[in-house]
């Protein structure tokens, strides 16, 4: 990995955007993500639908496009059927998708940002198990056997061309402790942000205090940013607030829409009054956030309601977001 344009785009951009869901949009294309690859499926048969996603954030108004491979890894591949050699592709695909629309889009728009990020999703181990372990952290594996885990993925996002590495929804304090060391010793020319899965304001959700954890990110010269994702926007300004006093890297908040899943008739109900990007994403930033996209459920039309196509100078068109003369970033009411 030898760009670093996640580093010259925090370096040059005030308020860093981040992309949204990509299963929600790809059912929405008509991909069935209902199986154990959940949106890594489209990676098989519906390679355009991918790259739609990916052109809609950048158009919606997103800096980073993320790629579709949190639950893709060989192992699960395989297990699916495809061969190694297969597996191994597909993971690689994801990441040629995301760097062509990112390139095809960047030269259709030569006003946008000249660091528009690819990260590569990289999920915990929990994803991979497919049993909800992601969002309570309740598994363990030696520090190597997380390695070992993570390593194959790593470096095939990194071969295909990835920018930096997107390592999120994190809930296990010694993963995260491994996936660090691991990034040192195999990865050092590489870019990266950590974003946990919390419990609370100050716990990764295997109970790991923040306060214990954020030393090994703030050593790290790879870890550009650390936050949280996945998660209700109600908990997101407490969150930056507890995060701001142990880091002095920049903070990244990528919540859920707010929509709420009925299990027994298998559909979503909207999101409340309290779970609106137009009206959360100043709060984030004014709380101290300097990168902000969504999670579960969300959409383009979120990111783009929250921050707007980008103009030349970065002067966002749906009137939520200006930056001055001095390069701050300012609110503007609505």
């Amino acid at each position: 990995m030898t760009t670093h344009r996640l580093s010259e785009l925090l370096n040059t951009s005030p308020l860093v955007v981040v992309d949204g869901a990509m299963a929600t949009e790809l059912e929405k294309l008509g991909v069935d993500t209902a199986n154990e690859l959940w949106s890594a499926t489209a990676l098989i048969d519906h390679r355009e639908a991918v790259a739609q996603v990916h052109r809609d954030y950048f158009e919606a108004g997103a800096h980073i496009a993320t790629t579709n491979t949190y639950q893709a890894n060989v192992p699960a591949f395989m297990a699916s059927g495809l061969s190694e050699s297969e597996s191994v592709q597909l993971i690689k695909t994801a990441v040629n998708i995301a760097v062509k629309t990112r390139n095809e889009y960047a030269a259709e728009h030569p006003e946008q940002p000249d660091h528009l990020v690819v990260a590569a999703s990289i999920g915990p181990y929990g994803a991979y198990l497919a049993d909800g372990s992601e969002y309570t952290g309740a598994y363990s594996l030696t520090a190597e056997g997380y390695k070992d885990f993570h390593r194959q993925r790593l470096h095939l996002v990194d071969e295909a061309g990835a920018d930096a590495f997107a390592l999120e929804t994190m809930p296990n304090g010694e993963e995260v402790r491994a996936l660090v060391e691991l990034l040192a010793d195999e990865f050092p020319d590489a870019e990266a942000w950590v974003s946990f899965s919390l419990k609370d304001a100050d716990h990764l959700r295997d109970g790991t205090a923040l306060a214990d954890i954020l030393p090994v990110l703030e050593a790290s010269a790879q870890v550009l940013a650390v936050g949280l994702n996945c998660t209700a926007q109600v908990n997101v300004e407490p969150a930056i607030r507890a995060l701001k006093s142990l880091t002095g890297k920049p903070i990244i908040v990528y919540p859920n829409s707010g929509e709420k899943y009925d299990p027994a008739t298998k559909t979503w109900a909207p999101a409340g009054a309290d779970a609106s990007f137009a009206t959360n994403a100043p709060v984030w930033k004014d709380a101290g956030a300097r990168l902000i996209g969504g999670c579960c459920r969300t959409t383009p039309a979120d990111i783009g309601v929250a921050f707007g196509p980008l103009a030349p100078v970065f002067q966002y068109e749906a009137g939520l977001l200006h930056f001055d003369g001095a390069g701050e970033a300012k609110f503007l009411n609505v």
